[in-house]
């Protein structure tokens, strides 16, 4: 696996230290960081293809539109034995 350095001094250097945990080490930090920035862009892409599918699928919108009217709160009735 290939490691990449990034040099971060002055300023941002200081206000990474003073934001991250005094348990966690500065790299971890960061890491999580961007681990976080990356799946919010991933979250914000598939959400965009959905809007899209969404547009794109009627069917797709009924079904949606009759899971949102759905009674989630009342339990369901229960089945007639025979």
């Amino acid at each position: 696996m290939r490691a990449t350095t990034i040099k971060v001094d002055g300023e941002l250097l200081a206000d990474l230290q003073r934001a991250k945990p005094s348990n966690v080490t500065l790299t971890a930090f960061v890491r999580s960081i961007l681990e976080r920035e990356v799946v919010a862009t991933r979250l914000a892409e598939a959400a965009d293809r959905y809007a899209r599918f969404l547009a794109d699928s009627p069917d797709e919108r009924e079904w949606l539109s009759e899971w949102e009217r759905a009674d989630l709160a009342s339990p369901p009735k229960g089945r007639r034995r025979r």
